[in-house]
């Protein structure tokens, strides 16, 4: 089946190369990093490669009526992930960006006394981006201040499976002492293992000189293996494919928005970290066909969702997925739910619309928390945006304590910025009409 017509795209981007970052192995929380030249170079090659195959009028997958030369702020959208590696994240989104919207000196203004300004480096083009801070927004960190995430852990590291895995890993682990300067070697503690090793065999020279033949792809290759099994599930709506669960709500509200004609937004980046990446491709059943994913993505790896519009007399929209891992290779089409096809739109909700979390109050019931006063994820201190809306928030809490929760939802709905909603709000779920179609629809879906 063809769908040559682009009408937008949703790409999940990893960050680029940075520093060493140790995550702790229950609560799975990061410590500080920052990105390096090699990055930004990474990220800002991405953003290159995709300004080639969406912005470009000659490609085959040019968006159709998208603004490619200078950048038209309602049809693109950016939602960066500021929590763990949040620095590196950020500067990796505004690499890629530079890349997508290069410096253009037709972005100029002319004053009225005829004077005429060229915007900053011959025309760099700023685009605002959507910061998404775990602290009042749990789509793109909802592994973190989890319990039953963490119980998900430890139930992961305590299986038999593991256990095996983590004996055959000991000669290994033995061997590789002397190269990680005290650190912790066990199954458990992998990923730090490997991040390490990983960041000084790129970064230095007389570590990269020392390595042994093979160290690098064996820690990689126990890496993958734990972080494979700790964001993944066997059930499309368990704990383990939390990573996924929440990002896919604003996966599928930017779906939606460029799927409607009236709506103007036509490209979405989401920039973040690895673990999106696994449990999606679990979540939707990819490693099915492709086991080769159960794998951390290199850093600068894209996911690429692009909607597509069938030829007349189909009225349907569809979905193609593409995903590139690093920057040394193209895009290559995968398929969901063991479609060997590009899938409808309405069946792609349809078939996730019990699994997404899409609120504040899903997210705390998926991580098993009954504290409102931890749900609702705000900072110790409440703020509003306004300072004084803080300092009445301040004398009103003082005040009134026990209605706290009521006065924060009021400031939760004011905010402007679309992120995950509180608990009566609904940010991305799948629309009633959308769903009903797809039930319409259902029996004229050719299954693939």
């Amino acid at each position: 089946m063809s769908h040559p017509e682009v009408l937008g795209v949703v790409v999940l981007a990893r960050n680029g190369d940075r520093t060493e970052c140790y995550q702790d192995p229950i609560t799975q929380k990061s410590e500080y990093t920052q990105s390096t030249p090699l990055g930004e170079a990474q990220a800002h090659q991405l953003g290159t490669y995709l300004r080639n195959l969406y912005l470009n009028s000659g490609s085959s997958s040019h968006i159709r009526g998208i603004h490619s030369d200078l950048v038209n702020l309602k049809e693109v959208h950016v939602r960066v992930k500021v929590g763990g590696e949040g620095a590196a994240v950020f500067d990796s989104a505004t690499a890629l960006l530079q890349g997508l919207f290069p410096p253009n000196p037709a972005n100029r203004i002319t004053l009225a006394n005829e004077t005429t300004i060229v915007a900053p480096l011959n025309g760099y083009q700023y685009i605002p981006v959507e910061t998404v801070e775990p602290n009042n927004d749990r789509s793109l960190e909802p592994w973190t201040d989890c319990p039953a995430f963490q119980k998900h852990v430890q139930d992961v590291q305590n299986s038999a499976e593991f256990q095996e895995m983590s004996r055959n890993a000991q000669p290994f682990f033995s061997a590789l002492r002397d190269f990680v300067f005290g650190r912790e070697t066990s199954m458990e503690n992998v990923y730090n293992i490997w991040d390490f090793v990983n960041s000084e065999l790129i970064h230095n020279k007389t570590y990269a000189h020392r390595l042994p033949p093979t160290f690098i792809e064996q820690a990689r290759g126990y890496a993958n293996l734990r972080e494979d099994a700790i964001y993944s599930d066997k059930a499309m709506g368990g704990i383990g494919n939390i990573a996924s669960r929440a990002a896919l709500s604003s996966i599928l509200k930017a779906l939606q928005r460029i799927a409607f004609n009236g709506d103007p937004l036509q490209f979405m980046v989401i920039e973040t970290t690895y673990q999106p990446f696994i449990s999606f491709f679990h979540q939707t059943g990819v490693v099915d066909t492709h086991p080769e994913l159960k794998a951390i993505p290199d850093f600068g790896s894209a996911l690429a969702i692009e909607l597509r519009r069938a030829p007349p007399p189909d009225a349907r929209d569809f979905l193609r997925f593409k995903f590139r891992n690093g920057t040394h290779e193209d895009f290559r089409t995968i398929h969901v739910f063991k479609h060997h096809e590009d899938i409808p739109l309405t069946e792609f909700i349809y078939r996730l619309e019990n699994s997404v979390i899409d609120s504040n109050r899903e997210w705390a019931q998926a991580c098993s928390i009954s504290s409102e006063s931890t749900w609702l994820g705000l900072p110790e201190r409440a703020t509003t945006g306004s300072k004084l809306a803080d300092a009445s928030l301040g004398v009103f809490l003082a005040l009134f304590a026990m209605m706290i929760m009521v006065f924060v939802g009021k400031a939760i709905r004011r905010r402007r910025s679309v992120r995950l909603s509180g608990p009566e709000d609904r940010l991305s779920a799948p629309s009633e009409l959308i769903v009903q179609q797809y039930r319409d629809q259902k029996s004229h879906v050719v299954a693939f």
